[in-house]
């Protein structure tokens, strides 16, 4: 459809902007999960007001959205790591309560965990999917059922869309063209899902596209979708070098993130033509921070762990910023309310159901002020015996608390060179991700910054990327926003240190967290650090 008359027929298929219908009893469930996708929205720009690169993104499905129904401002993952942050979401569990779904290499599913998807199945919901629901693991997908409710015949090519796009492009196909058909696949097997779903069911539908998962094809941000690096010059974070390679990286992920968008506008589309679209709510957000970067995807800091969360629909009252604290296994829960479900006794996490039907902004229910993240594992020989990096978190809206209990080891995975000599080359380092510091993705800025490790001008951003860190971190968010200034040791904060201490420690025990019951070896052990091959990732 041109472009002009699908705005059109968007908007003529919100006659009910503004207005918030009452809430289907039991409504169609569209979740929108992007892999590696950060808090990054042009809307974003519009609740934060600091430099940032959402002030160049243009997302326009998602902040339609957004303005339509309710964004939340501070929604995070339970694990800055693809596997064990969705055995969390799936199962409404802290992911150390997931057994071998706490860890990203080597993850087994176990088949007694609860989850929602499986639980609205048995209560009458039709059931699909498109692309990544829980890997690397096994069996595959089989929190969602495994591959049974798989909805690809039409294609995969959009997941790496900038490759995609660019090798159409190579063969002869007009970039439009190119869009076109990578965007048609996703639209098609959202329509045979749709074709297939009983009349009388409703339905609850799991797009996890994987583009914004590197690697992107370089330089395609601009060459495909006109975003200028240099016109992101003082909008990245202060712990990133703001320098052309580093900014033309980031000109590429943008890329994908507005691919991204764009698919989003082709399934609500769709909907819409199936007559779909008032019986169903629509959540979307992403599986942790950006991959590759300091401070992001591994990470702890908001960088990593805070994620885009945006909820519209029937029921849902426009144009509302909730300033609670989410965390993604509230997901859980929340869907199987929304499906008339009872969400089991084992879910730690908590329906948010009640703050989608809520009338105003800001911060709604008064509990809802702290959560706690973590990790165990990423790429399993990123250290010496496969150990872990084991940290915990407690992020309150003043402060972020962190615990790392083996200070001793390479939060990123050993550094595997020690001078200029044995130093690898930028290229490997851009290009394998196992190089040198295994849990930072392979990428651009990745290689440039670690090539600076004897260069005193990056010193610091290079430390904070991948030097140890000690046992403790406190940042006070209002003085120190990204994060980067540890105030753990200064006796102003040492009331605030210990109350947070504390409060993490005793929320872990109740959780029965393995890391602070007992000798708190578990994830030390086998099958935790069992081997693993190099192309699990």
């Amino acid at each position: 459809m041109h472009r002009i008359a699908y705005y059109l027929f968007w908007l003529g298929s919100l006659c009910y902007t503004g207005v918030a219908l009452a809430a289907p009893t039991r409504p169609n469930i569209l979740f929108l999960f992007a892999d590696d996708w950060g808090r990054y929205a042009h809307v974003y720009d519009e609740l934060d007001h600091t430099p940032s690169i959402n002030q160049v993104l243009k997302t326009p499905h998602l902040d339609r959205l957004a303005h339509e129904g309710v964004i939340f401002r501070n929604a995070f993952v339970t694990a800055p790591s693809c596997t064990p942050c969705r055995s969390s979401l799936l199962s409404g569990q802290y992911f150390f309560r997931t057994g071998l779904g706490a860890i990203l290499q080597g993850a087994h599913w176990d088949s007694r965990i609860p989850t929602y998807p499986l639980l609205l199945r048995d209560a009458g919901y039709h059931l699909g999917k498109s692309y990544k629901v829980w890997s690397p693991g096994t069996p595959a997908d089989a929190p969602y059922g495994g591959q049974q409710y798989a909805y690809e015949k039409a294609g995969r090519a959009y997941n790496r869309f900038s490759s995609s796009a660019t090798q159409l492009v190579k063969e002869g196909a007009t970039w439009p063209q190119a869009q076109a058909k990578l965007l048609g696949q996703i639209r098609e097997n959202f329509r045979t899902f749709l074709k297939a779903k009983p009349a009388d069911q409703p339905f609850c539908f799991w797009f996890g596209p994987t583009l914004t998962h590197r690697p992107y094809e370089k330089n395609s941000g601009q060459a495909l979708w006109g975003i200028n690096p240099d016109d992101l010059k003082g909008k990245l974070p202060s712990f990133i070098p703001d320098v052309p390679e580093i900014r033309a990286d980031f000109a590429d992920y943008m890329g994908e993130v507005q691919a991204w968008d764009a698919g989003v506008g082709e399934l609500l589309q769709e909907l819409a033509a199936q007559g779909q679209l008032e019986q169903t709510i629509i959540i979307i957000s992403g599986d942790h921070g950006m991959p590759g970067v300091p401070a992001g995807k591994c990470n702890l800091y908001d960088f990593g762990v805070r994620v885009p969360l945006i909820a519209w629909g029937p029921g849902i009252k426009a144009g509302r910023v909730v300033d609670d604290l989410i965390n993604l296994m509230d997901l859980a829960p929340t869907f199987l309310e929304l499906g008339g479900v009872t969400p089991p006794a084992v879910m730690n996490g908590k329906s948010f159901a009640p703050l989608l039907w809520a009338k105003h902004s800001g911060q709604i229910d008064p509990t809802r002020t702290w959560v706690v993240t973590g990790r165990e594992r990423h790429v399993a020989f990123a250290r010496p015996g496969n150990l872990p990096y084991p940290q915990r978190a407690l992020r309150t809206q003043e402060f972020l608390y962190v615990r790392n209990f083996a200070p001793d080891r390479w939060p990123l995975g050993q550094p595997n060179f020690t001078s200029r000599q044995d130093f690898p080359g930028r290229e490997k380092i851009e290009r394998n991700t196992y190089t040198a510091f295994a849990d930072m993705d392979a990428s651009p800025s990745k290689a440039w910054l670690v090539d600076q490790f004897d260069n005193p001008q990056w010193q610091w951003q290079y430390n904070l990327a991948f030097a140890l860190r000690p046992g403790e971190e406190l940042f006070d968010l209002k003085r120190d926003p990204e994060q980067t200034k540890n105030v753990a040791q200064d006796p102003a904060y040492q009331k605030i240190r210990e109350a947070l201490a504390q409060q993490l420690l005793q929320t872990l025990r109740e959780a029965g967290d393995p890391r602070v019951l007992g000798d708190g070896l578990t994830f030390e052990r086998p099958p935790f650090v069992g081997t693993a091959k190099n192309n699990e990732k």
